[in-house]
């Protein structure tokens, strides 16, 4: 069973963000999504309209208690319309683009709510840390990026606003979604024999061609390259969704409008454009770009069309629990994946991955590393456990075990809030990059028997204790991480998309544009 600590670094990030850097990024990384949240509050099922139900001018639409005024939803639509151009993206129709703009926004404050419910906040410090990470990964200094940034046509406060919004979800998606997504030994063992029959999971061969992914098939020519890592792959995806409960006939028609879709894009119409204007999907605004990853790491259902398209083809038709899917190879390429570490350590927001570079096959034979024997405490924080009272209820914990007057396992399962509290925190032996790195930092710094001070993770704060340490030949283990891994990013993106449908659901939601739209359709 995977351990909730130990969730797998994906390929993720706001493609919005990946855009306004694309002039000095050429990998794009994907959006996210399982299932998860329980419930939300009762007042995000009842909340009442705050005007009535009559339209009222200065609203577009109100999310719980939160109103969303047509003053925001107008300078939000002039922002994104701004970027399309930039990117060379026809901008949709004013209704059009309106309404993709205020789906965006309501989903937006329905994320924020459940971060505010469970505690999670993001400040002015956290979101310095992830402009760093961003520019270090692209090799380029804060101020550099900034003149990226602006330069794109977009401003500083903007894009903060929106690294702030994505560290936000990413912490959300942590907490609600990676911890509950559970890959079985016997699920990876079935990957890695699989993996041995198909050599097109496997990593290229020397004769293979190099292509470094770009948002649009013709920006970059494909040239010879060293061995490198496996097949990547930069897709794009229009989504037709069908909502849940809908009528044979709403079926037909829901089709109909893919296949006409589909059809547009095979005939050559720009499918950036077409996202943008039709497309249900979270990243339409982005022109559909889901981001670059190896085969084996998008979902199956993509992978088997993936794998029969070359640069710029258009897939067939294909149909999932959320609707229909026409997803673009914009390219393909081999190259090294950016992260080195086959945990996922939660980056502080999405970054633009840097230009992927050949680089020499690993070395073959045994892989020594050492591992750590640790047990863990977690409280995770809510509206009613702040950062504060969760640390200082560590802290008491704490020096009960260091006074001798309790043992870590008792009070791991008596305080814990992991799946790990059963088992008194046991982690069992961790390999290097396994855990989060903050996590990893504070353990490393423990000898055996050693108990750290609290130590705040994206998941909630942590007491550890060390119980052992040993070298070992991971090389098996490090293959099954691997595996694990690809399959945890097979199943996140889909499992988040559900839960964010759910938490939607749960919340109230009076779009008075859709209400005003209807009006004006009755009374012709």
């Amino acid at each position: 069973m995977m351990r909730r600590l130990h969730s797998l670094r994906r390929f993720s990030g706001n493609a919005l963000l990946l855009a306004v850097c694309a002039a000095f990024s050429a990998a794009h990384a994907a959006e996210p999504n399982g299932k998860g949240a329980k419930n939300a509050p009762a007042a995000q099922k009842a909340a009442p309209p705050v005007a009535g139900e009559q339209f009222v001018d200065g609203i577009a639409a109100v999310v719980d208690k939160d109103v969303i005024t047509l003053r925001e939803l107008r300078d939000a639509s002039l922002r994104i319309a701004g970027e399309l151009k930039t990117r060379g993206i026809q901008v949709p129709d004013d209704k059009t683009l309106q309404h993709q703009v205020l789906q965006r926004l309501i989903m937006e404050r329905v994320q924020r709510h459940e971060a505010d419910r469970l505690g999670i906040r993001v400040d002015d410090a956290q979101v310095d840390q992830a402009i760093k990470t961003i520019a270090e990964r692209n090799k380029i200094s804060a101020a550099q990026l900034r003149q990226e940034i602006e330069k794109s046509g977009t401003t500083w406060d903007s894009y903060r606003k929106s690294l702030k919004d994505e560290i936000r979800s990413d912490r959300l998606r942590q907490r609600a979604v990676d911890s509950n997504i559970v890959i079985s030994d016997a699920e990876v063992d079935a990957f890695l024999k699989d993996q041995r029959r198909n050599p097109a999971f496997a990593a290229a061969p020397q004769s293979a061609q190099q292509a470094q992914p770009q948002p649009q098939p013709e920006a970059a020519p494909e040239q010879a390259a060293a061995p490198a890592g496996p097949m990547l792959y930069a897709v794009a995806q229009i989504l037709v969704r069908v909502p849940e409960g809908s009528s044979p006939d709403q079926l037909a028609a829901l089709r109909k409008k893919a296949e006409d879709l589909l059809a547009r894009a095979k005939r050559g119409d720009d499918f950036a454009s077409l996202a943008a204007a039709n497309s249900d999907g979270p990243e339409a605004l982005q022109g559909g770009v889901m981001g670059v990853r190896p085969l084996d790491g998008w979902p199956d259902l993509f992978a088997k069309a993936l794998g029969n398209l070359q640069k710029g083809q258009v897939s067939t038709l294909l149909q999932s629990g959320n609707g229909f899917h026409i997803l673009k190879v914009m390219d393909r390429g081999t190259a090294q994946p950016a992260p080195s570490r086959t945990a996922r350590a939660p980056a502080p927001a999405p970054a633009p991955q840097p230009r992927p570079q050949p680089q020499a096959q690993a070395p073959q034979g045994p892989v020594e590393v050492m591992q750590t024997h640790a047990r863990h405490i977690l409280i995770k924080t809510s509206t009613v456990m702040s950062d504060e009272q969760a640390r200082q209820r560590l802290e008491q914990v704490r020096q009960r075990l260091v006074a001798g007057d309790a043992k870590f396992a008792d009070m791991a399962r008596q305080y814990s809030q992991d799946a790990t509290a059963p088992q008194g925190g046991d982690l069992g032996w961790l390999n290097p990059g396994e855990t989060v790195p903050t996590f990893e930092a504070a353990m490393n710094a423990l000898k055996p028997g050693e108990i750290s001070q609290p130590i705040q993770t994206p998941f909630g704060w942590h007491l550890i204790q060390v119980e052992e340490r040993r070298q070992h030949d991971a090389t098996d283990d490090l293959a099954r991480m691997k595996a694990r891994q690809t399959l945890f990013e097979r199943r996140a993106q889909p499992a988040f998309e559900d839960w964010l449908d759910q938490l939607r659901a749960q919340a109230y939601v009076d779009n008075r544009l859709e209400k005003q739209d209807r009006i004006n359709q009755n009374n012709r």
